[in-house]
């Protein structure tokens, strides 16, 4: 597993890999342009160039783009739909360029409308942004289920991505905060196991291309997206060692989007993450032993 946390590209996407480096990052999580604006940062071929020269010359060995929140493929707004298509795109070609694992995505809301209907819009709206850009992977982030949201179970996933196309570029990006408010336990062993097991049922583990890790201010199926600080929420540190040492999730990139620098996660975080993870694993074979 390639422990990591989101960073700001603030002055320019080689600061990034700064900031990752610091933390003590093995991946790092990025916004493509403001989160809170529509207006993408026109990056050069030579900002790409420049990234992954860094990247190359870093500890880090995966990237992330997460796409802004703004964005919402279910709209019913003509408008709106057309900007979510652009920036959408957009994200798409940054990722290529500097060579990111994906870019992860809240696929949008179906406000109080059909939820069936909402993931067909969706599915259309990213089979187009798809069709106009080559290389870099989607991943559809499960959502907590608030307001409506689409992800919020395996099922609507799985919707979601055959509507979308069902190509091989489309994958799958779980969120622990967000896995346990929309009701799948993930703080026990056992727990993920089963949890896990259901996603490849339904989805399919293939499709598992990243991770976030965040621990949870809210309880067991709350349907509310609500982060706590890594250890100080309903996962606790004994839950998120459980979730940072699942063997399906060994190869992926997991990252932390939430900590004690003014919110955003700190050192301090990314090495507690790592202990944990460590820990986790010394309590796998320590189960496994006293089995046999």
């Amino acid at each position: 597993m390639l422990i990591g946390a989101h960073v700001s590209n603030a002055g320019g996407l080689p600061r990034a890999v700064e900031r990752g480096v610091a933390r003590g990052c093995e991946a790092i999580q990025i916004f493509n342009q403001s989160p809170r604006m529509w207006r993408p940062t026109a990056y050069s071929e030579d900002d790409f160039a420049e990234f992954r020269q860094a990247i190359a010359e870093s500890p880090i060995k995966a990237v992330i783009i997460h796409a802004v929140y703004l964005l919402n493929t279910a709209t019913e707004d003509k408008e709106m739909r057309d900007k979510t298509r652009a920036s959408l795109i957009q994200s798409l070609r940054v990722g290529a360029g500097i060579g990111a694992v994906g870019v992860v995505l809240h696929a949008g809301s179906a406000k109080q409308g059909d939820v069936g209907k909402a993931i067909t819009r969706a599915g259309k709206v990213i089979k187009q942004a798809l069709s106009e850009t080559e290389r870099c992977a989607l991943h559809l982030e499960d959502t907590a289920g608030a307001g409506g949201t689409l992800g919020r179970s395996f099922e609507e996933l799985a919707a979601l991505i055959d509507a979308s196309g069902g190509g091989k570029r489309l994958g799958v990006c779980l969120d622990s905060c967000h896995l346990l408010a929309s009701g799948y336990e993930v703080r026990t062993r056992e727990g993920l196991a089963e949890t896990i097991d259901e996603f490849d049922r339904v989805v399919g583990c293939a499709r598992l291309g990243s991770l976030h890790v965040n621990d949870s201010a809210v309880a067991l199926g709350s349907n509310r997206d609500r982060h706590a600080i890594m250890g100080q929420g309903e996962l606790g540190e004994k839950g998120c060692a459980v979730f940072l040492s699942e063997p399906r999730f060994e190869t992926l990139p997991c990252v932390l989007e939430t900590g004690r620098d003014d919110g955003a996660p700190a050192a301090a975080d990314v090495a507690l993450a790592k202990k944990l993870r460590t820990r986790g694993r010394s309590a796998r074979s320590r189960a496994k032993k006293s089995r046999h």
